[in-house]
């Protein structure tokens, strides 16, 4: 399989992530928009695997706590020959070992997820056995920011710090949304770095959907002695999707038949790699449905701003919105 750079790959994520959730009727799109770049660059540039031996002794492990974004990490072990991509289709349906959450029982996969708070601590137990045997492999575990709202996550982060475990990489997708509204409304995050630091972590603030900083970042954390690091890796969640950022909605909405499903492909078509084939639509959407007047984008979904459901809502459309679908056919 040709190996792909890290941009072509979060492309794919994305326009995976589209499929399978509007395919399936799954939530999360979201969170699967936000971690994209964190997982393409990770498996194009920094995880040592080897897709026909995925159990291979040698290999890094690599843990997405935040398991409801799992169809990211579905895409990525599709895309990089672990399964047919062709099975990503079967995502939640009944008897797929594609589930909602994340499952160990699919090839790559190291451990299962969703339950927010466990992923850290686990990698920390693989991370310790891998210094304790004086094997070289590393531990990656991509965290959700409202996650860390969990006690166990700190609690793992003390004994990672205690065992001075700097074979460890622990990742923050800081989309700062989590669930039903923004986290300073939820669980006021004063300051996310500082909490690491005075965990005692090496601290890596970062722009999350840039992949230059990204792949910097991932260099440097190999470069801590006695540490383990952890890369805030400030994303948008929904990115990618103009009527999908930093729109709570999304997390547990997907794209339905019509203007959300049509609209959502070819804004990604205005970013599509050279080189990239589509096994879904090949050439885009050439007659796409567009939001009507009554269209629900563009509005704050969050629980502070819709506590008090009599309140008059504002509905607008964006012509700018239809303006992007269209623009984003491909006719070649």
């Amino acid at each position: 399989m040709e190996k792909k750079t890290s941009e072509k790959l979060a492309w794919l994520i994305r326009r995976h992530g589209i499929e399978m959730t509007h395919l399936s009727g799954g939530s999360h799109i979201g969170a699967i928009l936000s971690v994209a770049d964190i997982i393409a660059v990770l498996y194009t540039d920094v995880l040592n695997f080897k897709p026909e031996e995925p159990s291979w002794d040698g290999r890094d492990r690599m843990i997405l706590s935040k398991g409801h974004a799992g169809a990211s990490i579905y895409a990525a072990l599709a895309e990089s020959g672990f399964f047919s991509v062709e099975e990503l289709k079967t995502h939640y349906a009944n008897g797929s070992r594609l589930s909602g959450h994340v499952s160990h029982h699919l090839p790559g996969v190291d451990f299962s997820t969703g339950s927010l708070g466990h992923g850290l601590s686990a990698g920390v137990g693989m991370a310790f056995a891998l210094k304790k045997d004086k094997k070289t492999s590393r531990v990656y575990i991509v965290l959700g920011d409202g996650e860390c709202n969990e006690g166990s996550v700190w609690e793992a982060a003390e004994v990672a710090n205690h065992n001075k475990l700097d074979n460890l990489t622990a990742i923050v997708d800081y989309n700062h949304m989590q669930s039903m509204d923004f986290c300073e409304n939820t669980i006021e995050v004063v300051d996310m770095g500082g909490k690491w630091r005075a965990f005692g972590w090496n601290v890596i603030e970062i722009n999350g959907n840039n992949h230059e900083e990204l792949k910097n970042a991932f260099e440097s954390a190999k470069e801590s002695l006695e540490k383990p690091t952890v890369i805030i890796a400030n994303t948008i969640k929904g990115k990618g999707i103009s009527f999908m950022e930093n729109d709570i909605l999304w997390h547990y909405r997907f794209p339905h038949d019509g203007w959300e499903y049509d609209c959502a492909v070819n804004e990604l078509y205005e970013e599509k790699p050279e080189g990239i084939e589509d096994p879904y639509t090949p050439k885009g959407i050439e007659n796409p449905a567009l939001p009507g007047k009554d269209a629900d984008i563009y509005h704050d979904h969050t629980t502070t701003s819709t506590w008090h459901p009599s309140y008059p809502v504002r509905k607008r459309v964006s012509v700018e919105l239809g303006k992007k679908c269209k623009r984003g056919i491909n006719h070649a």
